[in-house]
C-alpha cells in the first residue's frame, strides 16, 4: 500500500498554512514535513500532532492507496 497525503495539503491551503506554519504548531521535525511531501511514511505520533493543530480526523489528511497490479 501506498500513503497519500494530498488531503493534507489541500486543507493546509484552506487554511492558508504553509509547511513552515504546521511544523512550528504541531512541534514535528523539518525531516517529517520532507517525508510528508515525499509520500513516505511518518509516525502515527506525528500524524496525531498534526490532526491536533488542524483539528481534523486522521482520514482527513492521508489515505491509503492500493498497489497497482501488474499487468500479465
Amino acid at each position: 500500500m501506498e500513503v497519500s497525503y494530498k488531503k493534507l495539503w489541500k486543507l493546509l491551503i484552506d487554511k492558508d498554512m504553509k509547511k513552515k506554519d504546521l511544523q512550528s504548531a504541531a512541534g514535528i521535525s523539518w525531516s517529517s514535513v520532507t517525508k510528508l511531501s515525499k509520500g513516505e511514511t511518518v509516525s502515527m505520533e506525528v500524524l496525531m500532532k498534526i490532526c491536533k493543530v488542524l483539528n481534523c480526523d486522521i482520514g482527513d489528511i492521508m489515505e491509503l492507496l492500493p498497489e497497482e497490479a501488474p499487468e500479465s
